[in-house]
């Protein structure tokens, strides 16, 4: 099993940014896709972006697509998702979480279901107010 934790969440203005991180422990991280997921209150959680084992394949929700940017250190064993151009409805806690397979179709990272993802974060509250 790999342990996530995520920081870097905050209050933040319409139109500010916001990254990140997602810091891991205990199996090897190139073992693991990484997404990040957002969920409101209420609310299913909701893919917003992922990243491939190797980093070299990066997958978003429309939501968020030219808007977020989500990168990965291996040598690090961190993943951040670059946010900018926030929005008031961005505002939710946001989850790291890692995956050893993801059902690909043709090799492409598509959208993911939370049940996808076997390992997951914490979560760090992220808010932009209008």
């Amino acid at each position: 099993q790999v342990q996530l934790v995520e920081s870097g969440g905050g209050l933040v203005q319409a139109g500010g940014s916001l990254r990140l991180s997602c810091a891991a422990s205990g199996r090897t991280f190139s073992d693991y896709a990484v997404g990040w997921f957002r969920q409101v209150s209420g609310k299913e959680r909701e893919f917003a972006a992922v990243i491939s084992w190797s980093g070299d394949r990066t997958g978003y929700a429309d939501s968020v697509k030219g808007r977020f940017t989500i990168s990965r250190d291996n040598a690090k064993n961190t993943v951040h998702l670059q946010m900018n151009s926030l929005k008031p409805e961005d505002t939710a806690v946001y989850y790291c979480a890692a995956a050893l397979t993801l059902p690909l179709v043709g090799g492409v990272l598509g959208s993911f279901a939370a049940t996808d993802f076997g390992s997951w974060g914490q979560g760090t509250q992220v808010t932009v107010s209008s």
